[in-house]
């Protein structure tokens, strides 16, 4: 039986994952999306793509029918809206918690044994929403963050020493954003630690870019805000949950106790499998990164509370 991914949101971030899933024979893929014609047409698009790049996946695009989820191994999430000038960080909670528990009360009806992948934002909070309205164990709810995180880190160390980006690897803590934690004494270029091959001064300043990636790119775009690297992430994580592969990533997951924090969902290297967060893999932190990583979680938590606060 063929594998099924549902992706919930057919924008930029949306569309490009399903195309990524559906080229790499992942799984068929169902888009939906609010728009009408918007998933439909965008998985047309895709479809006619097909016999150029070589795969046999099946693409469905729907508006709001939340049936055609029924089976689904995972749900990817990117449906909600962005900041816009003028919008408070209330208004833009409030907005994406309301669109969030939507989501997931139609795909908890259509797919009550998937695994829900969390890529809007505010991205730790929304993992909140969705494991509160979903029900689901906390194996099976997990944000998308510490992969984008730590492949931008990986590309600067990269862009920086002048090496292949298969040749780097990063890992980053905490929440998905100003306050997430990079971990230079766990990022090597081959084994060798980027401490050994880059002065502190070099460091960090890749750590800040990376803590400034996403800001970066809008900068840039002007009217819009990363989606290739995001989607990406997202399927590494798909990829990595279908094939079993029981792969360590950095993903947001529900914290117990874990590095000293409970209760709250927060970016950590997890094993990924077929049951969703297999294991949490707890690392030792020096004094400077462990109140590094509170701060980060109080910042969650905040984010957390606020929900409460605004219902």
């Amino acid at each position: 039986m063929k594998q099924k991914v549902t992706v919930v949101g057919a924008g930029n971030v949306g569309a490009t994952v399903a195309m990524r899933v559906a080229e790499k024979e992942l799984a068929d893929v169902v888009l939906i999306d609010v728009l009408e014609g918007v998933p439909a047409g965008k998985a047309l698009d895709l479809a006619e793509a097909a016999p150029i790049e070589c795969h046999d996946a099946t693409i469905t695009g729907v508006t709001n029918d939340y049936a055609k989820a029924e089976g689904s191994d995972i749900v990817v999430i990117t449906a909600g809206i962005p900041r816009k000038p003028g919008m408070s960080r209330d208004d833009l909670l409030s907005t994406n918690a309301k669109i969030m528990k939507s989501v997931v009360t139609e795909i908890k009806k259509a797919a009550p044994d998937t695994i829900l992948i969390i890529v809007s934002n505010p991205l730790d909070a929304m993992c909140h929403v969705a494991y509160e309205v979903s029900g689901f164990d906390k194996k099976r709810v997990i944000g998308m963050a510490g992969v984008l995180d730590s492949a931008r880190f990986r590309a600067f160390i990269a862009m920086e020493l002048k090496v292949s980006v298969e040749n780097t690897h990063a890992s980053v803590l905490g929440a998905h954003g100003d306050t997430m934690v990079p971990l230079p004494r766990y990022s090597h270029v081959a084994g060798i630690p980027i401490t050994e091959l880059l002065s502190q001064e070099r460091i960090d300043a890749i750590v800040e870019r990376t803590r400034n990636g996403g800001g970066e790119i809008v900068s840039l775009l002007k009217t819009g805000s990363a989606y290739y690297a995001p989607a990406s992430a997202a399927v590494e994580m798909v990829g990595a949950i279908l094939k079993d592969k029981k792969k360590i990533l950095p993903c947001v997951a529900f914290l117990q106790g874990e590095y000293g924090i409970k209760n709250l969902f927060i970016g950590v290297p997890v094993k990924l499998g077929a049951a969703g967060v297999e294991e949490i893999i707890e690392i030792k932190l020096t004094s400077e990164e462990n109140a590094a990583l509170n701060k980060s979680a109080q910042a969650v938590q905040g984010l957390v509370d606020d929900l409460k606060r605004l219902g």
